[in-house]
């Protein structure tokens, strides 16, 4: 028996395992952890960590043996389970991770990282080591078992569901809730500034006049140094260009060679407002003409707006480059269709004419970029990448690991903004032009008609013709952004991805992108179908970062001060369009506008999303633990090194300019849609 005993001793093996309680105030929990260890020769039967005097206190460490009564190999795994424990609250308990010693004298520990919150209804969870790797790099059968282990239980929580037909799909949650602590987070407002805009809720009539509207732009603008310099330009042709490039929505305005043939001008129209010697014909010829086309709204419902019927118009808009390297339009119709009652507005009509006609264009411009450039181009495009790298890239892989920083706040924001401003008596429904029978319409036509490389920066701009403009601010900025972004992600691809051969074996990532196919855009969009070369991945990965940080922060904390001098920005319109020159007064224009409530309201909707968090996560800030070691370390140093050089050039550039373009400037973008 003696004998016995030894040889069943010296069998053994001892492991020395500390499990860590982050160190947040909440990490903490009454429930049992359960832990066993599986390695590539067998795995230990499951210990209690928190027994007697051992507690899962924020920031401790639990230190326990672990023996194995077999032969364990390698540690590959850490399979925890948290239990409650009678009597005391189900509380959630977040792990920091779990370092495993193993027997030989002096061995380094083994690290699994979590960082993550654990609950009881999670059953097992398993954690892996912290190296990242790609599917054909995992050494041991296991690994790659969990890896599809992971996979399995996620999609089964995260699932698809269709928000609107022809759009990308949302994730299937009725609430935050719904998404685990995991996929949720907290966001530390200043809270904006409301207190003069909420006693007007109430009132449904027109302005009086717009020295009512002056006394509440003063109240709730004066401090605004760019929404005072618009309310002091907004009614000049070139400023109206220059919003064209910078304004709250820059991604419309497009070069144009070749007239449309339903936009009713001539030659002799506009010759007045070309260089003298000069034609029409020889302008488009230069490139100096621009285009406004807002036909995605033709024939969009409108929306009834405090009982009181609004409409909606399609624009086209023709605008010169001059030779002062100033935008300015010089043609407006306000409907695709051409025709005696859609008269084509010039800079040479009746004062009154031609603003409206700019007011209705500003419209227009308003439901294109709430439900297109702002909402389908970065929430919606931020939601699909963020779903769908759940569900089939795993942790491990280097890909999420990267991504998930940029996209993980899309889904709580996008399930907030579906349950208050898109939903029955949400602000689109009480306040906007395009309201819920006009959102379907418009989105699932925007996402027949996007295109892949209009969220690629350089080909969009080059496309558009803006690149080279003298005071597109948004574009100079966007590709200075865009180019440190891509070589960042060229950088980090390269780390794991050592030839196009492993882009096209990486099935992992060909059922990621295959998931975004079918889930998102369709085919004509020019997405890539799947991935042949390391070019393609780091092009698309790109082009999810950036607009999901850096777009989105160009399209919403602008808004507000572009909108606050409301004339500039009318949520709706009260009256139809114009259908002869010549019958409207400046007494009228006011009766076009939004009400005083609805205007009141869009003003308080627009004040509160325009508001950085006091506790924001800066462009390419990373707090995930894969990031602050080694080759991943190094990376984002150089890229933050690089975007600091970024913000210092716009930062003095902004000085020289009388109104400053400071929505791209790195230090001010969020790393991800969170607002």
């Amino acid at each position: 028996m003696p004998h016995f005993l030894s040889r069943m001793e010296s069998s053994c093996q001892e492991f020395q395992v500390a499990v860590r309680t982050s160190p947040g105030p909440a990490s903490g929990t009454y429930g049992h952890l359960r832990l066993n260890l599986i390695g590539s020769q067998g795995e230990t039967s499951p210990i209690t960590v928190n027994e007697a005097e051992r507690h899962l206190l924020p920031g401790s460490v639990c230190v326990v043996p672990v023996r194995a009564a077999a032969p364990l190999g390698r540690p590959l795994l850490v399979r925890l389970r948290l239990q409650a424990r009678p009597g005391f609250p189900d509380l959630d308990w977040h792990c920091g991770g779990v370092e495993v010693r193993g027997p030989a004298e002096g061995a380094e520990p083994e690290v699994f990282l979590c960082d993550r919150w654990l609950r009881t209804a999670d059953g097992e969870v398993e954690l892996r080591s912290a190296k990242m790797c790609l599917l054909s790099g995992e050494p041991e059968q296991q690994l790659r078992q969990q890896r599809l282990r992971e996979l399995q239980l996620r999609q089964k929580h995260i699932r698809w569901r269709c928000f609107v037909d022809g759009a990308p799909h949302c994730v299937d949650v009725s609430g935050v809730k719904e998404l685990g602590p995991n996929l949720s987070y907290t966001r530390k407002s200043p809270g904006g500034e409301l207190r003069y805009l909420r006693g007007f809720i109430g009132r449904d009539e027109a302005w009086s006049g717009f020295t009512e509207l002056q006394t509440l732009f003063t109240l709730n603008g004066n401090h605004n140094s760019t929404a005072r310099f618009v309310q002091a330009h907004w009614a000049d042709d070139w400023f109206f260009g220059y919003q064209t490039l910078n304004g709250c929505n820059p991604l419309l305005l497009r070069r144009t060679r070749l007239l449309p043939a339903h936009l009713s001008v001539t030659s002799d129209m506009l010759r007045p407002f070309l260089p003298d010697r000069s034609s029409l014909e020889e302008e488009l010829e230069k490139g100096n003409v621009y285009l406004l086309d807002y036909e995605v709204l033709d024939g969009v419902p409108a929306n009834l707006v405090n009982g009181k019927q609004t409409y909606l118009c399609a624009p086209l808009c023709l605008l010169h480059l001059n030779q002062q390297g100033q935008l300015k339009p010089i043609a407006i119709q306000l409907q695709q269709t051409p025709g005696p009652q859609n008269p084509v507005f010039l800079p040479s009509d009746p004062t009154c004419d031609w603003l409206l006609a700019k007011m209705w264009v500003h419209n227009a411009n308003f439901q294109c970029h709430q439900l297109v450039s702002h909402y389908l181009k970065t929430h919606m495009l931020g939601e699909l990448c963020c779903a769908a790298t759940l569900r089939q890239l795993p942790e491990v892989h280097p890909l999420h690991q990267l991504l998930m920083p940029h996209v993980r706040t899309s889904l709580q924001i996008n399930v907030q903004a579906r349950a208050s401003l898109l939903a029955p008596n949400g602000v689109f429904d009480k306040a906007v032009g395009c309201g819920l029978e006009a959102l379907p319409v418009l989105l699932s036509r925007a996402a027949a008609r996007i295109q892949y490389r209009s969220l690629c920066v350089p080909d969009d701009l080059a496309d558009r013709g803006v690149d080279q403009l003298p005071q597109s601010y948004y574009a100079q900025d966007a590709l200075k952004v865009w180019g440190a972004l891509h070589r960042f992600v060229v950088s980090w691809v390269d780390l794991f991805y050592t030839g196009d051969d492993d882009v096209q074996q990486d099935s992992e990532l060909q059922l990621w992108i295959r998931e975004i196919n079918t889930h998102g855009f369709t085919q004509s969009s020019g997405f890539p179908q799947s991935f042949q070369t390391k070019a393609e991945v780091c092009q698309f990965v790109t082009a999810v970062v950036f607009c999901s940080s850096a777009l989105h922060a160009a399209v919403n904390f602008s808004q507000l001060d572009f909108a606050l001098w409301m004339p500039n920005c009318p949520a709706s319109m009260l009256r139809p369009p114009p259908q002869a020159k010549g019958t409207v007064t400046e007494a009228d224009i006011l009766s076009f506008l939004p009400d005083v409530s609805s205007t009141c309201s869009v003003l308080s909707a627009l004040t509160l999303l325009s508001q950085p968090a006091t506790d924001y996560v800066p462009l390419c800030q990373y707090r995930e633990a894969v990031f602050r070691d080694g080759d991943p370390r190094r990376l984002v140093e150089e890229v933050q090194a690089e975007l600091k050089a970024i913000s210092d050039d716009i930062t003095e550039r902004n000085r020289m300019l009388e109104l400053p373009y400071p929505y791209l400037c790195p230090s001010r973008i969020e790393n991800s849609v969170a607002i």
